[in-house]
């Protein structure tokens, strides 16, 4: 056993058999390094990575391999999912060296932290083209020990292109290019047409076939979805709404849904969305509630509201922990073979449901002699099918469910995240209210007070991981406080409990305290309480999650709206105006800064339901309003409950209010004209 058997991660534990002599990230490992001049190997992946496994089953398992890393190096394992703030640095260096980037990764470091050498997945034998991670070895153990000044001359240059490349600059804006100003400065045009090219570029990406926006591999891309439903309401573009629902459509069809217990995987791995990489991330589940969720709102595409249940039925009902919290995800593999729990040969579906059944089902999932995944077959349905069945096929649907419930299940990752709850929290409690769902409002309030019960030390900080029986570990990042304000605020909108607007104040202030910078604006990764790292940055562009800074903009906007003070407002401007430059030039790396830009400009919409009103409660939730805020049940001592009279609804923008609304046709008019909707 080496260092990583008391570890939080599951994915640490999961190398503590090795014979590589690991350590966690942290002094004891580098200052090793320093007393006896060896370079660090930094190894950076999450339990869920499937060529992650690949690597230590091939290399980490190896004994021959791990003698030379034992002899030549200080060996250090990382869970990405745990420390974002480590993954974020390595990776820029290692997309600096190769001009590409993945997990797993695997950096070369000098005793102090900087980079000279990096790459992600290396194979236990040399290929053409890839050396092999014994080759690599060799090769980097022979450098330090003989051509020492070339290996530092390589990490100051990295080191600086990290320093360079980590956070984008402040204010770059060219003399005669005065749109960006424009749009910080709230400007309504400014933001219409921003939207306008942010719609035409994804318009231009967009796969008309199958839905998607870009060539496999495919990733789920909900912000860009939100962004297209936006676009599509704001300025009346049918279009756009179509981009959305044929994208959202066609992911639900393929292979990337779980037809049976419902999720989604990871990615596809082509163009159909038909064959993923089988993992099941919660973020992946929190980010598509949200956007099947707006669809629906936006759309009435009904279709959506069972994908829906099926993320939050097995979001829950799979990811549950016993106390509240939600796991972080399930493994490609079972039984140490990707796909093997998913797939289903016609024999398999005989035996599951009956020879009587067996016919129609095979033919409505598309199961078949040669399959389309090594054999086997990925459950998928036709584009443009329905998703449902009729009651037969239902019947059939849970009877293979259960004789799937037989089989090795994927591994699971049973660490909690703060982000990644939070996350799912938010779009839960939104679809709570929307979908009336007293059950899952239950299910949002219990992983809220999870998180504030077990993911905050003794002094109020909050911390980013949590595991049954090994309690909390590592500082909270920015993304983790954007997020729970914003599922806070959630949760305030879903109870009408106050407590919840409080708690979204505190983790706000938190947030500013520890991560902002007040130079530059926007919010560093890691707060100013913690490890000093090589370089400190900044999460900025969209990818499988929203941005920190995304989140953190859109977050306090929104607090903005519900207690009226300014300084959330201009912190969140302050993240606008950081990427402004570049989110004129190219709006789809930053869609939920754009979505928060276009909010801004027209002005943070406030909603007052005061007294007993469910019916108008119900207008309100049923919307889709991105730039709205709602309260309504316990009063707070914001400007924006003041002179409510019972039994009446107030519809704000920037505190000026319109008429009282009596009624639900006049809030849902108000609600209408208020957003913008065309």
């Amino acid at each position: 056993m080496n260092r990583l058997s008391g570890e939080t991660s599951p994915y640490l534990r999961q190398h503590a058999g090795n014979p590589v002599d690991w350590y966690p990230w942290g002094d004891e490992a580098f200052a090793l390094a320093r007393s006896t001049d060896r370079p660090v190997f930094l190894s950076v992946g999450y339990s869920a990575c499937h060529w992650c496994h690949v690597m230590a089953h091939e290399s980490f398992e190896d004994d021959e391999t791990a003698r030379i890393l034992n002899a030549s190096f200080v060996s250090v394992k990382v869970d990405r999912e745990e420390r974002p703030d480590v993954d974020a640095l390595y990776m820029e260096a290692v997309q600096a060296l190769t001009g590409a980037g993945g997990w797993p990764m695997s950096v070369f470091l000098t005793p102090d932290q900087r980079p000279f050498f990096g790459g992600t997945y290396f194979p236990p034998t040399d290929r053409p083209g890839m050396p092999s991670f014994r080759t690599v070895l060799a090769a980097l153990a022979d450098a330090w020990e003989h051509r020492r000044p070339e290996v530092e001359a390589q990490a100051a240059d990295l080191a600086a292109a990290v320093a360079a490349g980590a956070r984008l600059p402040g204010r770059t804006v060219r003399e005669n290019d005065t749109e960006a100003d424009r749009l910080v400065a709230g400007d309504h045009a400014a933001a219409d047409r921003l939207l306008d090219k942010a719609a035409g570029a994804l318009a231009a990406r967009f796969d008309r076939r199958w839905g998607g926006f870009g060539g496999a591999p495919k990733f789920p891309q909900p912000a860009l979805c939100d962004l297209a439903l936006y676009h599509g309401a704001v300025r009346g573009d049918p279009a756009s709404r179509e981009m959305a629902t044929a994208t959202l459509g066609a992911m639900a069809a393929g292979g990337i849904h779980d037809h049976l217990d419902g999720g989604f995987a990871r990615y596809s791995t082509d163009v159909e969305w038909l064959v993923p990489h089988f993992e099941k991330m919660l973020y992946d589940q929190a980010g598509l509630l949200s956007a099947f969720l707006h669809a629906l709102q936006v759309t009435g595409w009904q279709e959506a509201r069972a994908v829906i249940e099926g993320v939050v039925a097995y979001t829950i009902g799979t990811l549950g922990s016993p106390g509240g919290g939600l796991y972080s995800s399930e493994d490609a593999d079972a039984d140490g073979v990707e796909g093997r729990f998913s797939t289903w040969t016609p024999a398999q579906v005989v035996e599951a449901v009956g020879p009587g059944a067996a016919p129609a089902v095979l033919d409505w999932f598309g199961v078949t002699e040669q399959g389309n995944f090594e054999g086997a077959t990925i459950l998928h349905r036709p584009l443009g099918a329905p998703l449902t069945g009729p009651p037969h096929i239902e019947h059939a649907r849970r009877r293979l469910l259960a004789a799937r419930a037989e089989r090795v299940r994927p591994g699971l990752d049973d660490k909690v995240l703060t982000e990644w709850n939070a996350m799912f929290c938010a779009s839960l409690a939104e679809a709570a209210g929307a979908l009336d769902r007293p059950d899952w409002a239950g299910h949002a309030v219990e992983i809220g007070e999870f998180l504030w019960r077990e993911l905050r030390r003794h002094d109020g900080r909050f911390l980013r991981s949590w595991q049954a029986g090994a309690g909390p570990r590592h500082l909270a990042c920015a993304g983790d406080h954007a997020w729970l304000v914003e599922a806070a605020l959630r949760l305030a909108e879903l109870t009408g409990d106050v407590v919840w607007t409080r708690r979204a104040v505190e983790v706000a202030e938190a947030l500013i305290e520890l991560f902002a910078d007040d130079v530059d604006g926007g919010f560093f990764t890691a707060g100013s309480d913690g490890e000093r790292l090589l370089v400190r940055t900044k999460d900025l562009f969209d990818g499988a999650m929203p941005s920190a800074n995304g989140v953190a903009a859109r977050a306090l906007a929104r607090l903005y709206g519900v207690t009226g003070e300014t300084r959330y407002l201009d912190r969140a401007r302050g993240c606008v105006a950081l990427v402004a430059p570049h989110l004129v030039e190219q709006p789809l790396a930053f869609p939920t800064m754009v979505l928060t830009a276009c909010m801004l400009a027209r002005g943070p919409v406030e909603v007052v339901v005061a007294g007993d009103r469910v019916d108008l409660l119900r207008v309100v939730r049923r919307r889709w309003l991105p730039g709205a805020v709602l309260a309504w049940g316990e009063p707070t001592g914001s400007p924006l409950w003041e002179g409510r009279e019972a039994g009446n609804a107030y519809v704000c923008t920037n505190h000026a209010c319109l008429a009282p609304a009596t009624d639900p046709d006049m809030l849902e008019e108000q609600l209408a004209a208020a957003a913008g909707w065309s």
